[in-house]
């Protein structure tokens, strides 16, 4: 009996081991060649910043990476907007009010951001990009393991991106294993959601508001 049980757990653990390195394979191979540093990165209409927690109001560490990416880009001119995409009810603030506060602190002209409220994850992030703001072509910024999956779920959804790497500067060595175990964890469930074809979380019709900014 005991050893049937050993056996089981073995089975199950395996297959959760099989199921985590593939999804980690597919992500790899769907975006081979399209993950860049700021400057090698292509040019874009738009960059897309993935929301992440905040703190009393204010980015914490791997948001406000993300968040100078996306300002590094702009005074390079390689893009002309920036969609910051998060939860606007999330458990730690509103990451879209927070995101926009410190672009405009650093010098973003507010006229050229656009905040979407409803990027709960990636997935929805993808999906409203193109769906409601009709991005068609962008970079999209995170960390290195994140912005691998964000290009694949895009890339899956015909939204023609690119990824562009951000750093975290001063993040304790334990938040970036948490971060990139839950990571490694996410990329299962980012295959389901490509297989379901689910509607983003919030549906909203479409908007022209980005495209008034790059079309200009």
């Amino acid at each position: 009996m005991a050893g049937r049980l050993v056996r089981a757990v073995c089975a199950v653990v395996a297959a959760l081991v099989a199921v985590v390195l593939g999804s980690a394979g597919w992500v790899a191979y769907a975006t081979a060649g399209k993950v860049y540093d700021v400057d090698d990165a292509p040019d874009a209409p738009v960059a897309i910043v993935l929301g992440a927690q905040v703190r009393d109001g204010k980015p914490m560490r791997f948001l406000s990476g993300r968040l100078d990416t996306a300002i590094a880009l702009m005074a390079a001119g390689k893009i002309k907007a920036i969609l910051v995409s998060g939860d606007a009810d999330g458990n730690s603030g509103n990451e879209i009010q927070a995101m926009t506060d410190y672009l405009i602190e650093h010098g973003i002209d507010p006229a050229v951001i656009i905040g979407d409220d409803h990027g709960i994850d990636t997935y929805d992030t993808c999906a409203r990009a193109k769906e409601t703001f009709g991005v068609e072509r962008g970079l999209i910024i995170s960390q290195p393991l994140h912005v691998s999956r964000a290009v694949a779920l895009c890339e899956d959804m015909d939204l023609d991106v690119d990824g562009v790497t951000a750093e975290c500067v001063d993040c304790n060595t334990l938040a970036v294993v948490r971060n990139y175990a839950r990571e490694l964890l996410a990329r299962p469930k980012a295959v389901l959601d490509l297989w379901s074809g689910r509607d983003p979380v919030v549906v909203s019709p479409p908007v022209d508001s980005l495209a008034n900014i790059t079309n200009r």
